[in-house]
């Protein structure tokens, strides 16, 4: 690796140590919080189940009544789901159904199937044992319990954990704002006519389209003219209440463009070389009191920069209490004999064989492979893979998300 150049590992350490979480709380209600990160702990109200209750259709009774097989019980009530029994008489069965409360006094309940009814009576054909068939009382979540702790992510299966307690409300983080804009007079926007030269402005809507699913209130500055002044206004502006300043191109060592003296004028830059592969320039520097992140301008190293590098430092921001994607170990059904110096990710996708196959052109040119690809294999710099070895892929659903 070029001594000049920071490892993965090193840069993202070093962007994460630079994310200023934030504090600002705000009450929402459950029903719209999926994507949002909560603010504090989360306890349960109540117990669950709140009663001892049947999971199965079926007999409550006594296990002290069934001492033989083939007992006769008279049926002394019936007790459907949402409705509370009489205490059990002595002697006597009760008709259950899946999710309803045991009546006070039984301890077992004989699942239908091993019953026989009778008129007004059952005979029971198993010998129960004490608590089978049954759901005991807060043996899910007992009431004050910490359901979900602070700094987590939620989704739709944690929105359905906290409306089965009935909480109606969570306190969440305040999204994460961010300014987004492009410069260059090269870009056209799609729609307009292409000219002799233009390129149409895809990482404009590839990095809006990234923040809005990460759970961003985005502010779209477009496309800003290729001068200095004006590239210095937008920044002035775009750093009043935002945590992220985020663009693409421009800004790496060499470049001719208004973006590096822009930031360096209004407030602080770094440039980095990163040992990564494709994405190896991206920018760091604070305007006012938020941070800018500058990408590379090519759309497939902005996409992969973004998912390694950006994702993780929002996530910071935004108090998640885990930022890193977790990587899954599978077969690699692919050849890559010549591994480049830098740690690589490979656009690639599971096959149904399960395995792992990447796309034919890893160019960083090619934004056709990652919508092909459904993930990225992470490679180490200076390893050559050789079908039916483990690699370590990294889906999109922990990317994106």
């Amino acid at each position: 690796m070029n001594p000049n150049m920071l490892s993965f590992d090193e840069a993202l350490a070093t962007l994460l140590s630079r994310a200023r979480p934030i504090r600002e709380i705000e009450m929402a209600d459950t029903l719209v919080t999926q994507g949002r990160v909560l603010a504090s702990d989360v306890c349960s109200p109540i117990s669950v189940p709140a009663l001892d209750t049947s999971t199965m259709d079926g007999y409550a009774v006594r296990v002290a009544d069934v001492s033989v097989v083939g007992v006769r019980l008279p049926v002394s009530q019936r007790i459907p789901a949402g409705s509370v029994g009489h205490p059990l008489r002595v002697g006597t069965a009760a008709r259950i159904f899946t999710g309803a409360p045991l009546p006070s006094g039984a301890d077992a309940v004989v699942m239908q199937e091993l019953c026989e009814h009778q008129d007004d009576a059952v005979i029971i054909n198993h010998l129960p044992r004490a608590g089978e068939a049954v759901r005991q009382a807060g043996s899910e979540i007992a009431a004050g319990e910490v359901i979900l702790a602070a700094g987590t992510r939620i989704r739709a299966q944690e929105i359905g954990l906290v409306a089965s307690v009935g909480i109606a409300q969570l306190a969440v983080v305040r999204r994460v704002r961010v300014a987004l804009f492009s410069t260059g007079d090269e870009l056209v926007m799609p729609g307009e006519p292409l000219p002799p030269g233009g390129v149409y402005n895809s990482n404009r809507f590839q990095l809006r389209a990234l923040l809005e699913q990460l759970g961003c209130e985005v502010s779209d500055f477009g496309i800003v003219p290729d001068r200095l002044d004006a590239t210095r206004a937008v920044l002035r502006e775009a750093a009043q209440g935002h945590e992220l300043i985020l663009t693409s191109g421009g800004v790496s060592v060499g470049e001719e463009d208004h973006v590096k003296p822009a930031v360096e004028a209004e407030g602080s830059l770094d440039l980095w070389k990163i040992a990564m592969k494709p994405g190896k320039p991206l920018a760091y520097g604070r305007v006012g009191s938020a941070a800018f992140i500058g990408l590379p301008g090519n759309p497939v190293s902005s996409f992969v920069t973004f998912l390694m590098m950006v994702r993780p430092f929002i996530l910071a921001t935004q108090g998640a209490n885990t930022v890193k994607p977790r990587a899954l170990n599978l077969r690699a059904d692919f050849d890559w004999p010549q591994p480049d110096r830098r740690r690589e990710f490979l656009r690639a996708r599971v096959n149904d064989a399960g395995g792992v196959e990447i796309h034919a052109h890893q160019g960083a040119a090619a934004l056709s492979s990652i919508v092909w690809a459904d993930g990225l294999v992470d490679v180490a710099a200076d390893t050559p893979v050789g079908h039916g070895q483990t690699v370590r892929f990294l889906p999109y659903s922990e990317l994106m998300y």
